[in-house]
Order: C-alpha cells, then sequence, then structure tokens
C-alpha cells in the first residue's frame, strides 16, 4: 500500500498537455463566438420532433420490409404524432423558419410518402405486379408535389385551411386501413385475399393531395387562435373530446378510420357543395 501511494503521490492530473489542449479550445471557441454565449436555437426544439418523425418513418420502412405490418401502422401513426407537435412548438416557441419548413417537407417526404407507400407495396399491391408497383408509388409521387406546392405558398403563417389533402392524413388513412384489414375481426373489411380494394383508394388519396380542395387544418392553441377564432376552436375541442372518448369506448383501429374519413367527407363535401353553388350562380348569356 505504501508502494502504492509514493508511486501515485507524484503524478499529476490531468497531465500538462491536456490542459494546454483545453485552453486552447476555450480560446478557439471564445475566437469563433466573439466572446459571445452561444444558446440553443429556438428552431432546435421543433427541429428535434421533426427528426423524431423522419426516425419513425425510416423505423416503419424497416417493420414494413421485415413483414411486421402492424409496427409499421403505429409507427407511421407516431410520424404523425411528432408532425404535429413541431409545427405546434414551433408556433407556441416561434420558432417558425425556413430551415424548419424545409426540413419538415423533408422529413415528411419519408414518412408520409415513402413509408406508405412502400406499406401498401409489401402488404398486398405488390401481387398486381406493374400496375400495383405503379398504384403503390402515388403516395410518394403525389406527396412530393404536395410539398413542394406547400413551400412555394408558404408565407410563414398559418392557415385556416390546406389547399389539397395534407400528406399527413393522407398516409394516417392509409395506416389503419391496413391496420384493419390485417385484423379482418376488428372491422368488417375484405381480408388480404381481397387487396384490390386498396387500388382505388390510393388513387383517390394521392388525387385528393394535389387537388385544390380545402381541407381544414389543426388549430393551434394559442391565445390570439382562440381569440380570433372562438367557435371554430370550440368545435375542434368538443370534436377532440368526442373522438377520445369513441377511441376508448371502441377498437381504436376502427375509431382511426372513422375520424379521418369524417375529415375527408367534410372537405369533399364542402368542395361538391361550392362547386353546385358556384354553377348554380353562373349567369347564362
Amino acid at each position: 500500500m505504501a508502494d502504492r501511494s509514493s508511486k501515485g503521490k507524484g503524478r499529476r492530473w490531468p497531465p500538462a498537455s491536456q490542459r494546454q489542449f483545453r485552453k486552447r479550445l476555450r480560446r478557439y471557441r471564445d475566437l469563433r463566438s466573439g466572446g459571445r454565449t452561444r444558446r440553443i436555437p429556438r428552431t432546435a426544439v421543433p427541429s428535434f420532433f421533426t427528426l423524431m418523425n423522419l426516425l419513425s418513418g425510416f423505423i416503419a420502412i424497416t417493420q414494413a420490409h421485415e413483414g411486421n405490418f402492424d409496427a409499421a401502422c403505429w409507427l407511421i401513426l407516431l410520424a404523425g404524432f411528432f408532425d404535429a407537435l413541431d409545427g405546434m412548438m414551433a408556433r407556441l416557441t416561434n420558432g417558425t423558419s425556413l430551415f424548419g419548413v424545409e426540413l419538415d417537407s423533408l422529413a415528411d417526404a419519408v414518412s408520409f410518402g415513402a413509408a406508405p407507400a412502400f406499406l401498401v407495396w409489401t402488404f398486398g399491391l405488390h401481387n398486381f405486379g406493374m400496375l400495383g408497383l405503379i398504384v403503390s408509388s402515388l403516395p410518394a409521387i403525389c406527396g412530393v408535389v404536395r410539398l413542394a406546392r406547400f413551400n412555394l405558398q408558404f408565407d410563414g403563417e398559418k392557415k385556416d385551411h390546406f389547399s389539397g389533402l395534407p400528406i399527413p392524413a393522407q398516409a394516417l388513412f392509409l395506416a389503419v386501413l391496413v391496420l384493419n384489414f390485417n385484423h379482418p375481426d376488428w372491422f368488417s373489411m375484405p381480408g388480404q385475399e381481397n387487396m384490390a380494394i386498396l387500388i382505388p383508394i390510393v388513387v383517390l388519396l394521392a388525387l385528393l393531395m394535389i387537388s385544390s380542395i380545402p381541407f381544414d387544418s389543426i388549430p393551434t392553441p394559442t391565445p390570439a387562435h382562440l381569440r380570433l377564432h372562438p367557435v371554430r376552436s370550440s368545435l375542434f375541442a368538443l370534436g377532440g373530446v368526442l373522438i377520445i372518448l369513441f377511441a376508448f369506448t371502441s377498437h381504436p383501429h376502427f375509431g382511426f378510420v372513422v375520424v379521418i374519413s369524417v375529415y375527408l367527407a367534410v372537405g369533399i363535401g364542402r368542395a361538391v357543395l361550392a362547386f353546385i353553388r358556384d354553377v348554380l350562380n353562373t349567369p347564362i348569356e
């Protein structure tokens, strides 16, 4: 024991070379920052949720490749949850930026474009040869077109509606549809032997994304939004409570299908009524 203490008594820790390196590193950081303290940017919080969205979409692709379709569907739903959080956090923290918009679009292209496209192809559309391959590509192709158009029209302010079906809504609908196809006992939908019904559904959702039909956006729960839209915010809050109660009192897979179907029906029905009204009000020369 005496020998160990005597040997360790003369040691200097940390070594002089390491102390000098740390001093040089601190000096380098001071010169780079101009003596200012570096702060975490506001965009860091929403960007974190955006990257979690991207991670969920990537893992969903891997799970679909392994044949774990339930896991892939739930991961796409999880990506949708992170996508809602990043937009909400960006507005609540005033962290909206062009970088965030571009990062969000790239993440959405993977999680809500490539992931559901690969999911429906591996789940059943691969049985239809070239037709199934082309139809399966539509969520990715039309989704990217939808995102590019949104980026061009984005002016930094959140609007009450989207022009065309949002790409997350399309992906979530396909995910919950595959969930119900995979569990026919929970929902009276065709089993895997009748996958042809997926073809018109995928085509319709893809066309809705690149259409100009207005679909409602999720309101941000900020004081300013509540003052400007008290009725709309109250209706969304009441609808959210009813959806949660419905999900807890019935099969969650079926509940998701009903909720998204109602969302689609409201947007399409409103567009049809507006078209009929405009036609009837058009003067005859």
